[in-house]
């Protein structure tokens, strides 16, 4: 009778035991800032996910945004090497490589000081996150560029306030190993009719927009990407074929390249790289530069 209490008493205990960590929640997420160069930040685990593969292009390939590109690289360098840098906003027409060249000028900076910097993607859904994240980068010993892809704003959203405090306004401001880069198709992140309806709504109607406004003025750095020319989009896809050394002539490259671009209405970086891809399909070759 003894031994049957004994059992049920210790069946109790680990039922009792299991409630309690289901209440706790799983056991916070070891991050281990060497096992990759590029992390996914997951705020539910306050987890930093490695990505083995990241999904780039080597830089030499981004073309029609040289000017861009230069400014780019060597803030990077200079945030690499402990110098004084600034967060960026890259901004302007899609498809034309904003991203590419965020994840191609970490590799780049890595490269040429043999600093180990690391990209930290950050997703949209989760900016309002970033102070827990910077808790944790604040005792990593690499500098660190975290990524936000196609950042905006639509209207009721405050998580944009997270990431004015990480910019400049916390007390505690974003950690010296740390830099903030992001991409948007907006200048201003902020819908037009947001704007306005702030003004048309508000009794100070310049103020009632200002600290939305004031978002973008605290990145450093305000790098615009354009449209590009038809000569610009020509130039990408004769990289890309000499890259991936493709046999095929230039002209009928052009004359199919321009083909694509019209049946697309759009000139860009994505659209050159898609034809490539369509291009190496049908010649039966892998996209490898080797």
């Amino acid at each position: 009778m003894q031994d049957a209490q004994i059992a049920t008493l210790i069946l109790e205990i680990k039922r009792l035991s299991a409630a309690v960590e289901r209440i706790a929640g799983p056991a916070p997420a070891q991050n281990d800032m060497a096992s990759a160069d590029c992390f996914v930040w997951s705020p539910a685990q306050r987890y930093l996910q490695p990505v083995t593969k990241p999904n780039r292009v080597d830089i030499s390939l981004i073309r029609g945004v040289d000017h861009v590109r230069d400014i780019l690289l060597d803030n990077t360098l200079r945030f690499a090497r402990g110098l004084p840098a600034n967060n960026v906003l890259l901004w302007g027409a899609r498809g034309m490589g904003k991203s590419s060249l965020v994840k191609a000028v970490q590799l780049k900076a890595k490269t040429e000081t043999g600093i180990p910097v690391k990209l930290v993607e950050v997703h949209r859904e989760d900016i309002s996150t970033l102070p827990a994240l910077m808790d944790i980068l604040r005792a990593a010993s690499s500098p660190i560029i975290v990524f936000c892809d196609d950042l905006s704003f639509d209207n009721d959203d405050t998580s944009y306030k997270s990431l004015k405090a990480v910019l400049d306004g916390g007390i505690e401001g974003r950690p010296d190993n740390v830099i903030l880069y992001a991409t948007s198709n907006r200048r201003h992140l902020l819908p037009r009719d947001m704007m306005e309806n702030e003004r048309a709504t508000a009794i100070n109607p310049s103020e009632a927009i200002e600290e939305k406004v004031s978002l973008s003025d605290r990145f450093g750095l305000w790098l615009g990407f354009h449209k590009c020319s038809q000569s610009d989009y020509l130039e990408m896809i004769d990289s890309y074929v000499e890259h991936f050394k493709l046999p095929l002539e230039r002209s009928e490259v052009h004359a199919q390249a321009l083909e694509w671009s019209v049946t697309r209405g759009s000139r860009s970086g994505r659209v050159a790289w898609q034809f490539i891809q369509d291009l190496a399909g049908k010649l039966g070759r892998p996209l490898t530069s080797e």
